[in-house]
C-alpha cells in the first residue's frame, strides 16, 4: 500500500492543459486574443516543465503572436529526466472564439516518442478528413480527390445512416464555399463554425456525438494535434498539404514536401520505439 503508482504522462498532460485553459480563461470575451495566448503559453510550458520527459516541441505558437513564444518549435520542454518525446502543442485552439466570449476554445497538447509525429517544416495548411471508429474503415485515400457526396456515401452506409442524418464538421471559410454546397447538394448537414479545427476533429472522432464527419482544410498544427486524438479514440483520419497561396506552395517544393501525399492517422503519429511507449503509458 505504501507504493507509488507508476507515472502516466497522458494524466499529466490533463494538469498542462488546465493550467492553460484556467490563465485563458481570465481573457474570456476580453477580445484581446494574443494577450490570453502569451498567458495560456507561459502557463502551458510552466506546467510541462515540471513533468519528468525529454520533450521535444515539433509544432509549435511561433508565428502566430509575431513574436517568439515559449512554446516554439525546437525548444525544449520537461525536466529532462525521462522518456524522449516528440510534443505539439495549442495552449488555445480557437482564440477567437475566447476573445469573443463564446464556447468552444481549447487547450491542447500532444505527446508522442521521439520521431515519431510528423512534422512538415513550413507548412501551413492542410486538407483533413475525420470520423469515428465505427466509420474509420470507410476511409480510403481515393475520399481525398471524390466527390464530397461520394465520401459521404460510404460513410452514411457503413454508420447505417439516411444521407440527410448526417452531420458534417467544417470551418466557416471562403475558401469552404464550393465544399459546403456539396455536402448540402448531397443531403448532409453541414455544421459551420469561425474556428475550432481540433474541437471538430475531436467532435467527429468520438463515439456518439452529432457530428459524423470533419472536412475541410485547417492549420498543420491542429492536423497533428487531431492525429493524437483520432489514433488514441480508434478512429479514422485522412490528411495532405493543402497550401493556400504560391507563396506557400513555393516554400512546400523548395523544402522536398510532397502536397500529393495522402496520410493517415498512424502515418501522422507513428510508433517507432515500443519500450518508449512503455515507459510513457
Amino acid at each position: 500500500m505504501n507504493e507509488h503508482p507508476p507515472p502516466n504522462l497522458g494524466l499529466d498532460l490533463v494538469r498542462v492543459t488546465e493550467a492553460a485553459a484556467l490563465a485563458a480563461g481570465r481573457w474570456m470575451g476580453l477580445g484581446r486574443q494574443d494577450e490570453a495566448d502569451q498567458a495560456a503559453a507561459e502557463a502551458m510550458v510552466e506546467a510541462l516543465n515540471t513533468l519528468d520527459m525529454d520533450g521535444h516541441i515539433v509544432i509549435g505558437e511561433e508565428g502566430k503572436l509575431g513574436t517568439h513564444s515559449p512554446l516554439d518549435s525546437g525548444n525544449k520542454v520537461g525536466t529532462g529526466n525521462g522518456p524522449e518525446v516528440d510534443v505539439v502543442v495549442d495552449p488555445i485552439e480557437g482564440r477567437n472564439l475566447l476573445a469573443r466570449g463564446h464556447p468552444d476554445a481549447v487547450a491542447v497538447a500532444g505527446v508522442a516518442p521521439r520521431g515519431s509525429m510528423w512534422s512538415p517544416g513550413p507548412a501551413v495548411y492542410m486538407e483533413k478528413i475525420v470520423v469515428d471508429r465505427e466509420a474509420a474503415e470507410s476511409l480510403v485515400p481515393q475520399c481525398m480527390d471524390a466527390p464530397a457526396a461520394w465520401t459521404l456515401a460510404l460513410v452514411a452506409r457503413v454508420k447505417k445512416k439516411e444521407m440527410h442524418d448526417l452531420v458534417v464538421f467544417v470551418l466557416d471559410r471562403p475558401r469552404h464555399q464550393d465544399l459546403i454546397e456539396e455536402i448540402r447538394a448531397a443531403g448532409a448537414r453541414a455544421m459551420l463554425r469561425s474556428d475550432g479545427d481540433v474541437a471538430g476533429a475531436l467532435l467527429a472522432a468520438t463515439p456518439n456525438t452529432n457530428v459524423d464527419v470533419l472536412m475541410g482544410v485547417g492549420g498543420v498544427p491542429e492536423g497533428v494535434i487531431a492525429a493524437c486524438a483520432v489514433k488514441a479514440l480508434g478512429g479514422g483520419m485522412l490528411g495532405r498539404l493543402a497550401p493556400q497561396s504560391v507563396e506557400e506552395r513555393e516554400t512546400i517544393k523548395a523544402a522536398g514536401l510532397d502536397s500529393r501525399q495522402i496520410l493517415n492517422c498512424y502515418q501522422l503519429v507513428c510508433v517507432v520505439h515500443q519500450d518508449i511507449v512503455e515507459r510513457i503509458t
